[in-house]
């Protein structure tokens, strides 16, 4: 009840570029926790580097999707953070 008295209340300030700020810094957040807290626990319960190749897979397919949601959109040419 109270989500939703929030978002009523500050419904006339959102806009795009406020939920993106929110966003990356959720994001921010939740990578900040698998990094501080859930992969040194992973590393500490297994001997080889399975956790960490987990978290780089992730962050491959992450990158690949990125990727993918940008050709669909715009057709031709790399996504900005790709560009060389």
């Amino acid at each position: 009840m109270g989500a939703l008295a929030a978002f009523l209340f500050l419904l006339p300030f959102l806009s795009e570029v406020l939920f993106g700020m929110i966003f990356a810094g959720v994001a921010g957040i939740m990578v900040f926790i698998s990094l501080d807290e859930l992969l040194p626990a992973a590393k500490k319960y297994d001997e080889a580097h399975t956790s960490i190749y987990g978290l780089i897979t992730g962050m491959a397919v992450m990158a690949l999707s990125y990727y993918c949601l940008y050709k669909s959109k715009n057709g031709d040419g790399f996504p900005p953070v790709f560009t060389f």
